[in-house]
């Protein structure tokens, strides 16, 4: 497979046509060698629109869905970013080669594992910190952030997560009931609170570490 051509089509096929204009993450993906981010099975499907499956029941998202988030987050070169849910790297380096500071938060190791040689292999040195942690509690360390993306779907912001924006800080993420039929949101932080917007219809994988553990019941 031409995989360098296969990244031209995505771009010209997948993203253009989807209202994906930022040149930077034009650039970014076409650059970037998607199939690295998968296992090698995988890789065949690395620019056919739609998720890729992942090991654990997570997904590698796919392309025009992660390119409209990251252009949603309208991230700065310096900006500090959180990549929660990090899965196999992907979108954490199309933040990196956007000029973001990036950390990202990924609990399964096996998926942590294909990211850091991923990663390795892609960007210098430094370009995204790789941690392991609960993705739910985002990232407290690092805090506060310019823009946060939790790659895949949740029934909610967590607040734990919000509080972890700077001033004017954004996040961008997709709300769904589980029923892969959600909603891309931007949610800003102005003033000291949180405010959510819809932005575009998506469906992406349930991310089951943003799931509320079941209330006690009598």
């Amino acid at each position: 497979m031409d995989y360098a051509d296969a990244r031209k089509r995505m771009v010209d096929g997948q993203l253009r046509p989807n209202r994906v204009t930022d040149p930077r993450v034009l650039d970014a993906m076409r650059e970037l060698p998607r199939e690295n981010f998968l296992p090698a099975s995988a890789r065949v499907r690395a620019y056919s629109d739609e998720d890729v499956p992942l090991p654990g029941g997570r997904a590698l998202v796919e392309p025009m869905v992660i390119a409209r988030l990251i252009q949603l987050a309208a991230v700065r070169p310096g900006d500090r970013v959180l990549v929660l849910c990090a899965g196999t790297g992907y979108g954490a380096a199309v933040l990196a080669r956007c000029g973001a500071q990036v950390v990202a938060v990924e609990s399964d190791q096996t998926l942590a594992g294909i990211a850091a040689r991923a990663l390795a292999a892609n960007l210098p040195a430094g370009a995204v910190r790789l941690e392991s942690g609960r993705p739910a509690q985002g990232f407290a360390a690092g805090a506060p952030y310019d823009a946060i993306l939790i790659e895949g779907e949740v029934p909610e912001v967590p607040q734990a997560v919000a509080e972890q924006l700077a001033e004017g800080g954004r996040l961008v993420t997709v709300l769904g009931g589980g029923q892969r039929s959600g909603v891309a949101v931007l949610a800003r932080k102005l003033g000291g609170s949180v405010t959510v917007t819809p932005a575009f219809d998506c469906a992406t994988v349930p991310l089951a570490e943003f799931t509320p553990a079941p209330g006690f019941v009598f």
